[in-house]
């Protein structure tokens, strides 16, 4: 299909979305007369439900949304309907689970509560409440019904949230999907009036309880700060209360997800294990890489699995687990019309057409076909690996080249470009820890749980983040002023500049190779990684926190400092400024309500400061100015 066919198509396709979504609208909004206030503790964990079902003469539509007053724009409908099914030549017949990102419209009755900006500050930054993007967790059903025109059923139920809660979302779908086929909208009303009334406010560092028909999910949310990652370290006493005037109903089961964002790694990374390094440094450096499969469960579950490897620093480029060519972003992203450069993205498709017209990017990653085939593949991988133990000695050194690669346990021929594994030309700066893979692989042969394989990747990656990390926070934390340059009397001084030069001298003193195993050119990636929005990522959330900490001090230089002394030989004009300025410092700074130290003596000192300068001003003077 030529790009002008595949345009108008998509707009004929928008146009049958738009329809359907008057037509759910109409549907929804007779079944209740709330307004979205009603709704404040379902809409902290879920937007709506969404059905999507494929119409005849529509293709797929929207069918039904709850809560009505949720209701996604036109445009937002557009791209849930496409990606709630999975592309045509998937073929995948049964129960598919999967999940999508897709940007959100800016929507004045629909912007982020206020209390959300004290969760995302408190939480780690895995987990943050999205206010530009939704997350959408799909389960699909497809089914052979010889009573339908097509013969076939299909229908999509969406959970669509701003949350990245995948174990939570995925464990929801399951229990509510199959019931919501056998009966209905209703059930789906019942599970938002539950949640509305029984599930408690977001919250970080303490046990949630999660009431949901049979089961009581239990969960933690970790402090940004927390290295602890199991449910039973909490205290006994953390638990929520239940919210008032709740009738829960007596659960069956009490579910305790360990994490509520922390998909299994094994599962997708286990093929391409032997280059999980190389993964690892196109992913911290933001490098644009297209998954392509077959499913569109095996794409998310890699792309969100990429994204995690380089956990605790946040991903700053942009993913999307499953993408389509219909997606309001696919000019922006594929760069059809223009010749700009190749964004920073991470894609998810299962279109063969991507393969083609994205053939120019560096990096492709082509998954195994199903399970059956990944078992395969993992064997091929464990003999490879003995085969090139065993040989290596003999082999020459190979000649180095600009041909693609494919790695996925050997170099393939080049030209075979739909062998799985990882397509590029990319040369790593570091050398592969081959202990771990040995370690991986021999899980493997000797049939390791996943979850065990899962935590000693996890562990490893962590710890070579952390590695990696440790010298940019350590000279980040030299940029700070000095205690002496902090004058109550004078404005707050900024932070020293990040100079990648002045950096990279520190790093051959004091690098990774202090704490990491791995040799090569740490340097060179650091270059990289600089011109990354990883880095501008983090550099921007520590200057800013940097910044506030010498606001900090500045505060508590002016509650310690003798503004009576410094008051005796001013101008009244001078102490109005100071008192203002102590005032605006105050006002700057009354509504933090977690800060370290003490900051409640502090705020109490400058209130005592500013009535100590009121009492140097004359009483008419003092009501002139209003103070």
């Amino acid at each position: 299909m030529n790009t002008d066919a595949r345009q108008r198509h998509k707009s004929n396709d928008e146009q049958a979305a738009t329809v359907a979504n008057a037509d759910a609208v109409g549907k929804t909004s007779a079944s209740t007369n709330q307004s979205p206030d009603d709704w404040i503790r379902l809409s902290q964990w879920v937007h709506c439900f969404c059905v999507v079902t494929f119409d005849l003469n529509l293709g797929q539509a929207l069918e039904y949304v709850y809560p009505a007053e949720f209701m996604p724009s036109d445009q937002e409908v557009s791209n849930i309907c496409y990606m709630a099914f999975p592309d045509s030549n998937s073929g995948c017949m049964g129960d598919t689970k999967f999940h999508m990102r897709l940007r959100a419209i800016q929507n004045a009755k629909h912007k982020m509560p206020a209390t959300m900006n004290q969760y995302n500050g408190d939480c780690a930054p895995a987990m943050r409440y999205d206010s530009s993007h939704y997350w959408g967790f799909v389960y699909f059903r497809q089914k052979r019904d010889p009573n339908l025109p097509r013969g076939y059923f299909q229908k999509s139920l969406i959970i669509i949230t701003r949350l990245p809660f995948f174990n939570l979302y995925y464990d929801v779908l399951a229990q509510l999907a199959p019931k919501y086929f056998e009966q209905g909208n209703e059930l789906l009303r019942r599970a938002c009036d539950q949640i509305n009334s029984q599930w408690p406010m977001l919250m970080v560092g303490q046990t949630l309880k999660l009431p949901l028909f049979e089961y009581n999910y239990q969960i933690c949310i970790p402090k940004a700060t927390s290295s602890s990652r199991k449910l039973q370290s909490l205290h006994v006493n953390a638990a929520t209360p239940m919210p008032p005037n709740s009738q829960p109903e007596m659960p069956i089961s009490v579910k305790v997800l360990a994490s509520v964002n922390e998909l299994e790694l094994f599962h997708s990374l286990s093929y391409v294990i032997e280059h999980l390094y190389t993964l690892w440094e196109l992913v911290i450096t933001a490098e644009p890489i297209v998954v392509v499969g077959t499913s569109p469960a095996d794409c998310s579950h890699m792309v969100q699995a990429l994204v995690a490897v380089i956990a605790p620093l946040e991903y700053c480029a942009e993913a999307r687990p499953y993408f389509t060519i219909h997606d309001s972003e696919f000019k922006e992203f594929t760069q059809e019309c223009t010749n700009r450069p190749i964004p920073a993205v991470i894609l998810g498709v299962t279109n063969p057409f991507f393969v083609k017209l994205l053939k120019d990017w560096p990096h492709m990653l082509r998954l195994v076909d199903n399970q059956k085939n990944m078992q395969q593949q993992q064997q091929e991988l464990l003999q490879q690996h003995k085969n090139t133990r065993n040989a290596s000695a003999k082999l020459p050194p190979q000649p180095s080249g600009n041909n693609h690669n494919i790695l996925n346990g050997s170099l393939t021929a080049a030209s075979d470009s739909s062998a799985a594994g990882l397509h590029t030309k990319y040369k790593p700066y570091l050398k592969k820890d081959k202990a771990l893979i040995k370690k991986v692989l021999l899980g493997i042969k000797t049939k390791r749980p996943d979850h065990v394989q899962t935590a000693l990747i996890r562990r490893h990656l962590l710890e070579l983040t952390q590695s990696f990390m440790i010298p940019l926070e350590r000279y980040m934390a030299s940029l700070m002023p000095l205690q002496k340059d902090i004058s109550p009397f004078k404005s707050a001084p900024n932070a020293h500049s990040f100079k990648l030069d002045d950096f990279l001298r520190k790093v051959e003193e004091a690098g990774p190779q202090l704490t990491s195993t791995l040799k090569g050119d740490w340097k060179g990636l650091y270059r990289r990684f600089f011109r990354s929005p990883n880095f501008r990522g983090w550099y921007e959330s520590r200057h800013r926190e940097l910044q506030l900490t010498l606001q900090d001090l500045q505060l508590q230089a002016l509650s310690e400092a003798n503004l009576e002394h410094w008051a005796h030989d001013k101008q009244e004009v001078e102490i109005i400024d100071m008192i203002l300025k102590l005032k605006q410092k105050l006002n700057l700074y009354s509504d933090k309500t977690q800060l370290e130290g003490n900051t409640n003596t502090t705020q109490r000192q400058i209130r005592a400061q500013i009535e100590c300068m009121k009492g140097l001003l004359p009483s008419d003077l003092k009501n002139v100015v209003n103070l």
